[in-house]
């Protein structure tokens, strides 16, 4: 079980990967805009940049994964119910049902057998979904969590519960997904778009270096460009921001 899914623990060999991988591309930034080592290393930098995005992005992955898998975990404890099962040993089951759909290290597994050792030492279903709900973050599950607490307490109907609650992540799911799939190629043609500043860059030092002397080598060249590259940070920053669509 993981106790928080808002932070993310690198391992030593991930870390490091990831410094280096930002640290070439700060340093190849650094060589292209400034034709100076001194300005690669300082650029270099961008790995501790680098390593927090790509923590950002992996955190945002496993939500999406757990949500996913949360779907098919509802399923199974609302067919272990219809089965006659009482809410408790229908978690059981459902760990059954999951480790037949996914590796046993998966999110859910891990999280559903959790739930059955909390349930074992006399903690409330309640109880036990709250804290799932607290440590996920995540709209589903707090939605969920609190709806059935509060039918649980009022004597609602449980089982038509799960099985609404189910259906609603389910289509909220698949519209992810269509929408996901639709801004697709719209991500990749966002991606070429920011790299065309640095080709051309490279053509023209290629191809033309003397148009690019009077920017090198100078302090009104250091200003330009890095005025350039704020400005280049801050488009890329917005097209992604308007990439990422909640749901």
């Amino acid at each position: 079980m993981i106790e928080d899914y808002n932070v993310y623990v690198y391992s030593k060999k991930e870390w490091l990967k990831f410094f280096l991988q930002g640290g070439a591309i700060g340093f190849c930034i650094g060589l292209l805009f400034y034709s100076n080592i001194i300005g690669a290393i300082l650029l270099s930098s961008y790995g501790f940049i680098f390593v927090q995005n790509k923590k950002k992005k992996k955190i945002e992955e496993r939500k999406w994964l757990l949500n996913l898998q949360f779907k098919d975990g509802l399923s199974s404890v609302s067919a272990a119910l219809n089965a006659g099962y009482s809410v408790e040993n229908a978690f059981h089951q459902a760990v059954m049902d999951l480790k037949l759909m996914y590796p046993e290290d998966a999110y859910i597994v891990q999280e559903f057998e959790g739930m059955v050792r909390q349930l074992k030492m006399n903690m409330t279903v309640e109880d036990v979904l709250m804290d799932f709900s607290n440590r996920s973050h995540m709209e589903d599950i707090s939605n969920f969590a609190e709806v059935f607490v509060t039918a649980k307490r009022t004597g609602g109907d449980i089982v038509k519960i799960i099985r609404r609650t189910c259906k609603t992540i389910g289509d909220k799911v698949e519209v992810k997904r269509e929408i996901l799939t639709m801004i697709t190629g719209k991500k990749y043609e966002t991606s070429i778009m920011c790299l065309i500043p640095f080709c051309i860059i490279l053509y023209l030092k290629i191809f033309s270096p003397g148009f690019l002397e009077a920017i090198y080598g100078n302090i009104f060249g250091v200003v330009f460009m890095t005025i350039v590259l704020i400005l280049y940070f801050i488009v890329y920053k917005l097209a992604h921001r308007i990439m990422n669509i909640e749901i």
